[in-house]
């Protein structure tokens, strides 16, 4: 029965291969804990055994005493959740047991993110050691990785997409007359985001070097690998980890998912709307959104008790 549900989900649903691999785990490990003796997928009659809500709170229980998150029981109960209402519809189980089981209540860290000034400190050092290395190269012009490297970190900054999203891009998803981006998120939904002017120069100009780089050959992804291959999740990651290394105002996590979060709270400190901010994110619901907020009202928060008379420490 698994194997029939992950390819419903993969073919049908259209979740990404990486989800899909995270339900199939989350599946197994539920079974290998309310059946421990079997060795390999339960039987159809086994499998109906053990879908319970009591071997549901016991495999909750047993996660959190190995000490995993609250965030991650969650995770995995959704996905058996999903397995369960597919069995329902299906007509193997009566009911859902999933949805009979509280849930562990988790902590909901604020998203981290990074200041605008320190962004903005960032991009211009970035900009000018490219400068300074095009007057040190044969050519007069910036090395390429440096180009590629300055230029990804621009782009997941100030489109905010995700770093698979990055690496899907295409040549063709840029539309320079009309200033967006069209990006292929979660689900395979496309969107499209707005770049501002400046960028799109920039990228025009990057575009031009990746030409050349592609030796007269037709580019088909928008950031390649030293090797012209394209871009996988840990060279993006060895990238913003390597951009925002011993940099000043950059503490914490170092990821491009963290650049998504800072583009997000600038984006609503500067005064756009939410639900602008949440069309260019690509997130499904609004509720997914609304957590930046709570970053800003911290910052007014912290700017506030530091002006306010009667919140300074007297003498």
């Amino acid at each position: 029965m698994e194997d029939k549900f992950i390819e419903y989900i993969r073919s049908q649903r259209r979740y990404s291969p990486r989800t899909a691999d995270l339900y199939r785990s989350a599946i197994g490990e539920f079974c290998a804990f309310a059946c421990p003796e079997a060795d390999g997928p339960l039987a159809d009659e086994r499998l109906k055994e053990v879908l319970t809500p009591q071997l549901v709170r016991g495999f909750i229980a047993q996660g959190l005493e190995d000490g995993l998150s609250a965030r991650t029981m969650n995770l995995k109960l959704s996905a058996l959740s999903s397995f369960c209402n597919w069995l329902v519809r299906s007509g193997f189980l009566a009911s859902n047991p999933v949805r009979k089981v509280y849930r562990p209540k988790e902590d909901r860290p604020l998203p981290q993110f990074y200041t605008q000034p320190s962004m903005e400190a960032l991009l211009a050092a970035s900009a000018a050691q490219g400068a300074e290395a095009a007057v040190a190269s044969e050519d007069g012009k910036e090395p390429f990785a440096h180009l590629r490297d300055r230029m990804i970190i621009l782009t997941l900054y100030s489109t905010g997409m995700r770093r698979a999203e990055l690496c899907g891009l295409k040549v063709s998803d840029f539309d320079s007359g009309r200033q967006v981006l069209r990006v292929t998120g979660k689900g395979d939904k496309t969107r499209e985001i707005p770049v501002p002017d400046r960028i799109c120069k920039e990228l025009l100009l990057y575009l031009q070097r990746l030409n050349e780089f592609c030796q007269g050959a037709s580019a088909i992804w928008f950031f390649v690998t030293d090797k012209g291959n394209k871009l996988y999740p840990a060279f993006v990651n060895n990238v913003v980890g390597k951009a925002l290394a011993g940099q000043q105002g950059f503490t914490g996590k170092k990821s491009p998912h963290v650049l998504r979060h800072t583009l997000a709270t600038h984006l609503l400190n500067n005064g756009a709307d939410i639900n602008s901010i949440k069309e260019v994110l690509g997130h499904a619901s609004l509720a997914a959104t609304q957590v930046y907020t709570h970053n800003s009202f911290e910052q007014l928060k912290q700017t506030y008790l530091t002006a306010h008379p009667r919140a300074k420490k007297r003498r």
